[in-house]
């Protein structure tokens, strides 16, 4: 027996539901890892512009393994144009994230992030027609309550970072309702890889126009987001592939605690009281937002709607 195999043994004869909720917490753990490092890259002069096409970059690399095995028959697809909004509304949201990030606290940024389910059901009704009962709408004007919690509209002046992390959460749901039309025909590394493609000279372009020559230190940095990156996503989507999403969505939180500890360590950022409560309202109203929507999915067609919500979520991911 190998060494590594002792190691993971106990991890490995550990029920299902614990390990994805070891998953999840790693998982969130390297995204926010990630999120400190477009920090710092921003921090050392790189404009956003070009750290979002340098991320994009190496999500593409990140997917050799995935072009070696499938080759191009991999990518067919009858709807391209599906394709291109969804990978649109990607790039505008990590645009707007990774602006967000540079601007605000990492704790108040992830926490407005929250708030992207609560965007998705409101889609839900508009584009995919669904039918939302009063207590989802409970859940929406309760996590409503909790952005105005950590804004506090009118008892401090919102800046351009709380406003660029609302409209990435938004579209960031736009991007995500894409997925779960795609979802009905389309596989999730299929919907991810040409996420990829698209966004790469849809994010060259603006960079060229800002473009500046990294140094040692900053191709480091860059390095170390594409590592981060993919083993974030690698754990995240092994969470929800081996539990149910609305047992692995709870662990999620661990995020903001995560980002508050980077934050603090490495930017002298100490989110307040208000930002902690403001996220345990929206994250409790997403949760029980994903948890009304699983219950309405448990129907013989429950195991593409597992399929969906997965793929789904891998889509919210893939804004960071």
């Amino acid at each position: 027996m190998s060494s590594r195999h002792v190691i993971l043994k106990p991890f490995l004869e550990a029920p299902a539901a614990l390990q994805a909720a070891f998953l999840m917490i790693i998982g969130c753990a390297f995204l926010s890892v990630l999120v400190g490092l477009i920090k710092e890259l921003s921090n050392s002069g790189m404009p956003v512009f070009e750290i979002v096409f340098l991320r994009n970059l190496a999500g593409l690399l990140a997917l050799s393994p995935w072009f070696m095995k499938n080759g191009i028959s991999g990518l067919k697809t009858d709807r391209p144009m599906l394709f291109f909004v969804r990978s649109f509304f990607g790039f505008v949201s990590m645009v707007a994230w990774f602006y967000a990030v540079t601007i605000i606290p990492l704790a108040e940024a992830v926490a407005l992030n929250f708030t992207a389910p609560i965007f998705g059901t409101l889609l839900a009704i508009l584009i995919l027609k669904e039918v939302v009962r009063f207590r989802r709408w409970m859940a929406i004007l309760v996590g409503f309550v909790g952005a105005m919690i950590i804004l506090r509209p009118g008892i401090i002046e919102m800046n351009a970072g709380a406003y660029a992390a609302i409209f990435a959460a938004a579209t960031m749901a736009c991007s995500v309702t894409c997925v779960k039309m795609l979802s009905g025909t389309e596989s999730t590394p299929s919907i991810v890889a040409w996420t990829q493609i698209i966004i790469l000279p849809m994010s060259l372009v603006p960079a060229l126009l800002v473009w500046e020559m990294p140094n040692m230190e900053q191709i480091f940095l860059v390095i170390g987001m594409g590592i981060f990156a993919t083993l974030g996503h690698l754990f995240f989507t092994r969470a929800f592939a081996i539990a149910d999403a609305t047992y692995v969505l709870p662990f999620d939180f661990s995020r903001l605690v995560f980002s508050a500890i980077i934050g603090f360590i490495f930017f002298a950022q100490e989110p307040d009281l208000y930002v902690w409560i403001g996220a345990a309202v929206i994250f409790i109203s997403s949760v029980y937002i994903a948890m009304r929507e699983s219950k309405l999915n448990a129907t013989p067609s429950g195991a593409k709607s597992s399929e969906n919500a997965k793929g789904a979520a891998t889509g919210v991911r893939e804004g960071q």
